[in-house]
């Protein structure tokens, strides 16, 4: 689930996985020991998880619609560039929020388990497309 981490300062960071255009997912251990993932990427604000899945899906959201800011959406709001993007990328975006998980995105819309898992599926088979699509012409 995604939480502000500038209350557990870092003592120890590396990079978890590298994307292109200056997009990464960075592994920190808190001054507790606990490991949390941020996703970072220029002119985003950064959001930490406790999960590498969930912040890696948030970087496939992310390349899904281009970029997007949750700054101004408030603590339960949704970007609307997230909200225009279709059900399977707003499905996706969903699940990196705290407390939702398949099952409650399975019964929010009225749909097996499963096919919440298929929604999450295109996103990320989309997300990898475009980030190759611009290895190709060189935006790496």
């Amino acid at each position: 689930m995604p939480r502000s981490d500038t209350a557990d300062p870092a003592t120890d960071s590396s990079t978890y996985r590298e994307y292109i255009l200056g997009v990464r997912v960075v592994e920190r251990t808190t001054a507790d020991g606990e490991t949390r993932y941020r996703f970072e990427a220029p002119d985003h604000e950064g959001i930490a998880f406790e999960d590498a899945e969930m912040a890696t899906l948030y970087a496939d959201v992310y390349f899904d619609v281009n970029g997007f800011q949750e700054a101004g959406t408030g603590e339960r709001g949704v970007p609307p560039t997230i909200i225009q993007a279709g059900r399977d990328t707003l499905v996706a975006y969903l699940l990196t929020q705290p407390g939702i998980d398949h099952y409650w995105l399975a019964s929010f819309y009225g749909v097996k388990r499963e096919k919440v898992t298929r929604y999450v599926s295109r996103v990320r088979k989309r997300a990898e497309g475009i980030r190759e699509g611009a290895r190709e012409k060189g935006l790496a």
